[in-house]
């Protein structure tokens, strides 16, 4: 392929949109923050920084339990991606970890590392899957069902079709509360 032969037609933003599908049914944004604690974590017990001539050794006696930490994080953020429904339990070992390696590997990565692993952690933990579309309504003009020319989200309407009101709260003119509390 040649710089004048242009792509196929679409292929890029087919595989973009394909893969925003894909990162949209997941949790993944979690499962990338962990992984991206995992790796200061892991990297700066056995890096050596030089400065000018001065070589400064962050070598620590808690080398390998990093390393540990580290992989376990990794793991953890790719089990995320694959694995959505492990949410709960990759998100809260992804915050013990993260809590962990403040002690043991350099402040949890100089708090880099420790950082990202908690928003990952606390991100996984919250995160749901979302609910499928609901098919749209025909947008052809015709009176609604409910005889109000397709207005069903009018005043006095029901929810769900099956004769109960849409307000969850209790609080409706039909039952005499209005929001406000009665001291008897």
């Amino acid at each position: 392929m040649s710089a004048e032969t242009p792509a196929a037609s679409g292929q890029f933003t087919r595989r973009r949109l394909q893969f925003r599908a894909w990162r949209g049914t997941r949790p993944f944004w979690a499962g990338l923050f962990v992984m991206l604690g995992g790796f200061p974590i892991m990297y700066f017990p056995y890096a050596h920084l030089q400065i000018g001539h001065l070589t400064l050794a962050m070598s620590t006696t808690a080398g390998a339990s990093s390393l540990v930490i580290g992989v376990l994080l990794v793991v953890l953020g790719v089990s995320l991606w694959f694995q959505k429904h492990i949410r709960v339990f990759a998100g809260v070992a992804a915050i013990l970890l993260g809590l962990v390696s403040l002690p043991v590997s350099n402040f949890g990565g100089f708090v880099i590392g420790f950082l990202l692993a908690l928003i990952g952690g606390a991100m996984a933990v919250s995160w749901a899957p979302g609910e499928a579309p609901a098919p749209e309504p025909a947008k052809d003009g015709a009176e609604g069902t409910d005889g109000t020319g397709g207005a069903h989200g009018a005043a006095g309407s029901t929810g769900n079709g099956a004769g109960e009101p849409n307000d969850l709260s209790g609080t409706s003119p039909a039952n005499g509360a209005n929001g406000r509390h009665s001291a008897d």
